[in-house]
């Protein structure tokens, strides 16, 4: 039986929330694998600009499956049986998945392309190691993430929690730590000469072969084209907000220098507050699907529940980050530690003003102009809240230090 989304008081959001916001303490392995990894990233200029936009684009992908299976579930056109036949809704959403993690990759590409000639001036082997790093790190996180998404979502739905609330939350991170751990590989295979190219080469040209074969067999259906369509939108403004988010990180680094625990609680920190805007967004989809939300801004004080519950959820996840990281980090000192807490606490404040306004603006926005509004909520205010965060942490690092 699953749960009703109309009936969560405030305490029971925040309980769900923090549930799944607990999930974010794996961002802090997917932040110690960016800092053991240190030396690789460092290599060539692009490869640490690239880290963010891969986590937003996968983000953007994974937003899009968890808002969609969230909303269906709840509106019964998706079963909550993994073995059991799917409807073809979900065979044509699982297919526009594999379409847009093969288009997010080019199109990052693109921007990225274009950002570097400005910036780094690329030459042409940069530009055919960015394309090919994108496309292999994208495939092969496809490949591990999807099935979970499918897991977390029928397992949560059936056991009577909101999957609005616990999906996304805990497949971002999974998906942050599955992601790190792929772009590692496929850029440590780039250094390992002709042999380790040629596996990625294979990599790309497989995930190719297969995203041409799932379009060719889906093209005709209009589900099918109205996901892709309404996407793409989002991924183009995506493409362009995670080279910002990665020039920031860029600049973060010549500003603390190699400090290993911000960079270790980084990926969860961009996590919690993306997790925040999609709890709030993606139960606001549902309410709107079954009517229980009106479709205006007033009716923001009707979802103070979700809102409060996911932000508080949030600051004491931040206050556990800075715990983790500084007492293994920092010797224990007990000044740099309160500073560290400070930190993420200032820099979580000034995140979710934004984060809780550009998620329930987007999903009253595209539900008024006859949208779905799950192609849109998660995906946006997931890569705005990279880059949102991001830049709240590189301001609240020049204040507090």
């Amino acid at each position: 039986m699953g749960s009703d989304v109309k009936q969560l008081s405030l305490t029971k959001t925040t309980s769900q929330s923090l549930l799944s916001l607990l999930f974010n303490l794996g961002g802090i392995l997917a932040g110690s694998i960016v800092a053991v990894s240190f030396g690789l990233f460092s290599r060539e200029p692009w490869m640490f600009a690239l880290y963010p936009g891969i986590l937003s684009m996968r983000g953007v992908i994974g937003g899009l499956f968890s808002g969609r299976l969230s909303t269906a579930l709840h509106l019964g056109t998706i079963r909550a049986n993994i073995f059991g036949e799917k409807s073809k809704y979900f065979r044509l959403l699982q297919s526009s998945i594999v379409v847009l993690a093969f288009v997010s990759s080019i199109l990052l590409g693109l921007v990225a392309l274009f950002f570097g000639i400005v910036f780094l001036e690329l030459n042409f082997f940069d530009v055919m190691a960015i394309f090919s790093v994108l496309i292999a790190t994208m495939g092969l996180s496809l490949l591990a993430i999807s099935p979970i998404t499918m897991i977390v979502a029928f397992s949560s739905f059936n056991k009577g929690l909101d999957p609005d609330i616990i999906v996304y939350p805990i497949i971002s991170t999974v998906a942050d730590i599955l992601v790190t751990l792929c772009y590692v590989l496929v850029l440590s295979l780039s250094f390992l000469g002709t042999m380790g190219s040629f596996v990625v080469l294979i990599i790309c040209v497989v995930f190719s072969y297969v995203t041409l074969t799932t379009f060719r067999n889906s093209k005709n259906e209009a589900e099918f084209t109205r996901t892709i369509k309404e996407a793409l939108r989002t991924m183009v403004i995506v493409a362009f907000i995670v080279n910002i988010t990665g020039s920031v990180l860029s600049r973060i680094s010549e500003v603390v220098g190699h400090r290993p625990e911000i960079y270790t609680v980084y990926p969860a920190l961009i996590d919690t507050m993306g997790d925040v805007g999609a709890i709030i967004g993606s139960t606001a989809t549902t309410k709107l699907a079954l009517g229980a939300l009106d479709s205006s801004f007033r009716s923001i004080k009707d979802h103070r529940n979700q809102i409060a519950g996911a932000w508080l959820a949030s600051l004491v996840m931040c206050v556990i980050y800075a715990l983790i990281s500084s007492l293994s980090q920092v010797s224990g000192n007990l000044f740099a530690t309160l500073r560290f807490v400070g930190l993420l606490l200032a820099t979580n404040a000034f995140s979710a003003v934004f984060m809780i306004t550009i998620s329930f603006s987007v999903a009253i926005l595209t539900f008024h102009e006859g949208l779905d509004p799950d192609n849109f909520v998660i995906p946006i205010e997931s890569s705005l809240a990279d880059t949102i965060t991001t830049i709240s942490l590189l301001i609240m690092l020049s204040l507090i230090g």
